[in-house]
């Protein structure tokens, strides 16, 4: 029986990323992407219905005969695990057989201030009569690499880590996960902690951006409190100036290191390269 697939958030980087994995890897299914803005996703190719996180009534219609619900979590930070509630009530009322949820590695164990609306989210999934997969992704390498230009304007990269391993991987990497949890009933009731295969530290991302560019590019380690005043300067919102700088400290406790090689064993091949992900950034 085909099976329809809905993803949420379907015009964002991770989204379209997901929806072309599943066009590989589940080449049968259904595709529904589910977005705020329909006109965005006329490139997508699939089905596109509206969706809005902070329009309940609207929610549960549009779930309408999917099957499995790719919830990835939401990019406002707005009171995330409201939205996501939501969302997971709407699932409910409308028969979605399963959610797979994109949470944060090591979920209720980490420190972060960001990781608590998922923490939230995975309870919220854990008394839900659904069943759900929970995909706890690390960092994106692309929160690094997406800084470069910056980094080299200012001759350094700079950030609250100055030591503590970290290993992050490419968005297409977490895209192939989760099309392979949603594509795969196999997959229901299981929680995965995923990560890159290459752990380095920010100073070795340094290295790594002075080797492909020939220039001296050293790391800057900064305090935290400095280097949430440096994001607000550049001009974060100082809310989300915090997150980040809070999370690059509890980085470096370790709070982004994973080596089970999960990821790349689910995918069925090796995770992205650093060298590879900061050629790529560079071009």
């Amino acid at each position: 029986m085909t099976q329809t697939i809905a993803i949420t958030g379907a015009t964002g980087q991770l989204g379209r990323l997901t929806i072309d994995a599943l066009k590989s890897r589940a080449p049968g299914a259904t595709l529904v992407a589910l977005v705020r803005d329909s006109a965005k996703a006329a490139d997508l190719g699939v089905e596109a219905r509206p969706f809005d996180y902070h329009k309940p009534a609207t929610l549960a219609p549009a779930l309408a005969g999917v099957d499995v619900l790719v919830l990835i979590s939401s990019s406002d930070f707005n009171d995330r695990a409201g939205q996501h509630a939501n969302v997971i009530r709407a699932a409910e009322a409308a028969g979605v057989g399963r959610i797979v949820y994109t949470s944060i590695l090591k979920g209720d164990a980490s420190p972060m201030i960001l990781a608590q609306d998922h923490i939230a989210t995975e309870a919220l999934l854990a008394a839900s009569p659904l069943t759900a997969t929970v995909a706890r992704n690390g960092w994106y390498t692309e929160n690094y690499t997406g800084t470069l230009a910056g980094a080299l304007q200012a001759g350094a990269v700079a950030g609250a880590n100055a030591s503590g391993k970290i290993s992050p991987a490419t968005r297409a990497d977490y895209a192939e996960a989760l099309a392979v949890l949603a594509s795969d009933d196999a997959h229901a009731g299981k929680v995965y902690e995923l990560a890159g295969d290459e752990a380095f530290t920010m100073p070795d991302f340094a290295a790594e951006v002075s080797a492909q560019t020939g220039r001296d590019v050293p790391y800057a380690a900064m305090s935290k409190e400095a280097y949430a005043q440096m994001l607000e300067q550049v001009g974060l919102p100082a809310p989300v100036a915090q997150i980040f700088a809070d999370s690059d400290a509890c980085a470096a406790e370790g709070a982004l290191f994973d080596d089970s090689k999960t990821l790349s064993r689910l995918i069925g091949r090796p995770t992205t390269p650093l060298k590879d992900a900061v050629a790529a950034a560079l071009r």
